[in-house]
């Protein structure tokens, strides 16, 4: 396997189009990163660049230490799984998967070992061996595709987005067969994906990307909980972070985040109190715009909530109620602006209620209204 290391890598179109922006980047050896972003925000052509199915505008990549800006994707010893599974539909299943191994000359009794270790990784029978890809349903096309992978025993293993044509329920079972068979080969993996619920179930770190640049590298649970700026606050996370409009007041108590309305209009709503702790790093924000960023699961009724303090609750109005089955999305409205908040199924709640929410302060982000990055 090997380490794969980007450096300020750059992908420009004719017409000056910077798909990639000086993108560096460090994987280690048997690491799984998944790259998430939405359409449009480099990814793919990351990805790409990598595979060396497009060229670099500027920068270098290497692999196993070698750098292969030059090399042509056949002699880059990687392998490649699509979205579109991208099987010959003449061939069975069995010559899809040893065909590379059949242009490279390996021997006969090789690439039959390996055409049915790869299958018994993944589950393909030996009656589905012999059939055409039509034959098969998309979940087991793709695991064609990655067994056509596995046979070549590469030293990265590249998926653009593999999941993306399959129902809900085949995505779920595929993410776990994908996590599983890294966990089998402990090989190199880079994955692209838009869904960051892929991301956060499957990567050993995360790589967020807007607009050709990458905004934080980290694993799941660090980027969930500290963020670096209002993208990926609100990027990753399902329902994502609610954003709140403001200011920083000094009040009897300490620092007060102060709501105002989103449209401009400069209407004020309900006030919460910052805990001390992030106070010190909001005193030069007194009288300065902010947004104040929280969670779904760290906003709960003022009764069922643990974390309830008088001057950290405010008043909404329930607009949608959406039952999830193990818990409740409420989404709710101040006057000045609508926020969702997940809570027990066992709460109830109707349209139209009022509801005095409890809000986890020391769980919560503030970011610089100008710059979008994190303040605290």
């Amino acid at each position: 396997m090997a380490k794969v290391v980007l450096e300020n890598v750059s992908k420009v179109y004719p017409g000056g189009i910077k798909a990639v922006d000086n993108a560096s980047l460090e994987i280690s050896d048997q690491e799984f990163v998944v790259l998430v972003g939405p359409s449009g925000c480099g990814k793919s052509t990351t990805l790409r660049m990598v595979a060396g199915l497009e060229e670099i505008s500027s920068g270098a990549i290497f692999i196993d230490g070698k750098r292969v800006n030059d090399v042509p994707p056949r002699d880059r010893d990687i392998a490649m799984v699509f979205q579109n599974y991208a099987l010959y539909p003449h061939m069975t299943v069995y010559k899809n998967m040893a065909f590379g191994l059949m242009l490279r000359k390996y021997p006969k009794t090789e690439i039959d070992q390996r055409v049915r270790e790869a299958a018994q990784i993944l589950g393909i029978t030996d009656e589905q061996l012999q059939r055409k890809p039509k034959a098969l349903s998309g979940g087991q096309r793709q695991r064609v595709a990655v067994g056509r992978a596995i046979v070549r025993k590469p030293k990265a293993f590249l998926f653009d987005e593999p999941l993306s044509n399959l129902d809900a329920k085949m995505r779920v079972q595929m993410r776990a067969e994908i996590s599983k068979l890294h966990l089998r080969l402990k090989s190199t993996m880079i994955y692209v994906t838009h869904d960051q619920v892929e991301a956060m179930t499957m990567g050993d770190r995360i790589v967020v990307m807007k607009d050709g640049l990458i905004q934080q590298v980290d694993d799941p649970i660090a980027l969930y909980d500290n963020p670096r700026n209002m993208f990926v606050a609100g990027f990753i996370g399902s329902p994502p972070m609610n954003f709140f409009q403001g200011t920083i007041a000094r009040q009897p108590g300490g620092l007060w985040f102060v709501e105002q309305s989103a449209n401009g209009s400069g209407t004020k709503g309900f006030s919460l109190r910052v805990n001390d702790d992030m106070a010190r790093s909001l005193t030069g924000y007194v009288g300065k715009t902010v947004v104040f960023g929280l969670r779904p699961e760290d906003i709960n009724e003022k009764s069922h909530a643990s974390f309830t303090k008088p001057d950290q609750t405010a008043t909404a109005t329930v607009e949608v109620v959406e039952p999830m089955g193990a818990e409740i999305y409420l989404y709710l409205n101040t006057g000045s602006h609508s926020f969702v908040a997940r809570v027990n199924p066992h709460e109830r709640a109707e349209v139209g209620q009022k509801l005095d929410m409890a809000f986890d302060m020391p769980k919560s982000h503030f970011f610089d209204s100008q710059t979008e990055q994190l303040v605290v």
